[in-house]
């Protein structure tokens, strides 16, 4: 088996996941540990909706690129604006303040073929590949249900289209998506079955549906061992009722009460971190050997914000480095 590219070597980065299991944080990480360590990077976020300007404190992203930190750029995907940028680089239409009729026909040409205004998000953004733009290009990619059908756009177009400029766009594009020393999926999940199942589930979809490799699996928020087996023994034996007796006993019966709470804590991480090592042990075996597993601790912060995303691409740092 040839050696896999490092995870930072590769051109484009796809950060796909279940909703709700940190993608967003985690794409972001990525982009601004790579932006540390001397690439020239460029981070989009695939949906309008999104808050990929949060998560660096900045004023909320558009079409052209922003630099949020030194040599880190961000954009939001505007397919109306990434068929605007296409005829004017590919077919040499003169730049219009607005589309007009053209867009409408857009539009409707979209709605009736499936996967063009995905192939316009994915060539936008292997066309910044291509040029050299930027030395990574890390997607905040649609989540796991869609991202198969948004991976796999340039392939329907392809068959779609037999002849012609489209099909000549479609064949470059193509050839960056499917080379495993260029792109890469990384699929984020936290220790849970859900997040789990819809993992293994896309590993295998990309596999049958498409050619891209899957660079990585990021476990996230993963629960850190507070306690050794000795110590948890220990809690065992205090959280008896002899145990929270003689323990109160000792301390006073107001401070019992405070030693109580802080013993039921305890309880629930030690609890919580064995169900969610199941999970994870679960993950690790059904994975492909070829694909990497990287964790990535539980972060006790209440918001997301440039703090928080130093603090994950510090964690990312300390495995991928």
């Amino acid at each position: 088996m040839e050696p896999r590219p490092h995870l930072l070597d590769r051109r484009l980065l796809f950060v796909t996941g279940k909703g709700g299991v940190g993608k967003s944080t985690i794409a972001s990480s990525l982009a601004l540990l790579a932006a540390n360590e001397g690439k020239r990077t460029l981070v989009c976020e695939v949906d309008a909706k999104g808050n990929l300007a949060d998560f660096y404190g900045t004023k909320p992203l558009r079409f052209e690129p922003t630099e949020v930190q030194a040599g880190l750029f961000a954009m939001s995907m505007d397919t109306e604006e990434s068929l605007r940028e296409y005829l004017r680089l590919q077919l040499h239409v003169p730049l219009i303040a607005r589309l007009g009729p053209l867009a409408r026909t857009f539009d409707f040409v979209a709605t009736a073929a499936p996967g063009v205004k995905e192939i316009l998000t994915v060539g936008k953004l292997a066309y910044e590949v291509r040029e050299r733009n930027y030395d990574l290009v890390v997607v905040d990619a649609s989540a796991t249900g869609h991202v198969v059908g948004q991976l796999a756009s340039p392939v329907a177009m392809k068959e779609l289209v037999s002849v012609g400029i489209v099909r000549q766009q479609t064949e470059w594009m193509l050839n960056i998506l499917t080379d495993p020393d260029q792109t890469g999926v990384v699929v984020v999940a936290t220790p849970e079955e859900m997040p789990v199942n819809e993992t293994i589930e896309l590993i295998g979809r990309l596999d049958s549906e498409t050619d891209i490799d899957v660079a990585a699996v990021i476990a996230n928020r993963v629960l850190p061992e507070l306690f050794n087996r000795d110590e948890e023994a220990a809690f065992d034996l205090l959280d008896a009722d002899t145990g929270r007796s003689a323990l109160a006993d000792l301390v006073g019966a107001e401070s019992g009460t405070a030693s109580g709470i802080v013993l039921d804590a305890a309880r629930l991480a030690v609890e919580l971190r064995r169900s969610r090592a199941v999970h994870l042990h679960n993950l690790a075996d059904r994975l492909p050997e070829s694909v990497p597993l990287i964790n990535v601790p539980y972060l006790f912060t209440r918001s997301h914000g440039i703090r928080t995303t130093r603090q994950v691409a510090d964690r990312l740092a300390e495995e991928l480095l």
